[in-house]
């Protein structure tokens, strides 16, 4: 179960550090440049924690699943960015395979 705590705290790393690269303009704005390097390397150090009980192409797969997700609607709503509905579509997708891997698959530590 631990193990699903690290993935999640690691997908919100990941998103934080993503939308943050966005707030750094190029690394040109300190404060979001800081936040960049520490979710990401957050993100990682927590991902290898993952890594002892899930297979890792399973957590790859929830951590980037939900992360595009996620990032994509923190766009929306703190940068403005529109999705249309082949986007928002795919992502439903995408939602759907990481429940079918949850859900349905061996590999998964259930």
């Amino acid at each position: 179960m631990m193990a699903y705590l690290y993935l999640l705290l690691a997908i919100v790393a990941e998103v934080l550090g993503t939308t943050a690269l966005k707030a750094s303009r190029e690394f040109t704005r300190l404060w979001p440049s800081v936040g960049v390097v520490v979710g990401y390397g957050l993100a990682f150090y927590l991902l290898t924690l993952v890594l002892r009980s899930l297979p890792v192409g399973v957590a790859y797969a929830v951590w980037a699943g939900l992360g595009i997700v996620l990032v994509s609607l923190l766009g929306v709503v703190w940068f403005g960015e529109r999705l249309d509905t082949p986007a928002v579509v795919g992502m439903g997708l995408i939602i759907a395979g990481v429940v079918v891997i949850q859900v349905f698959s061996r590999v998964s530590a259930h």
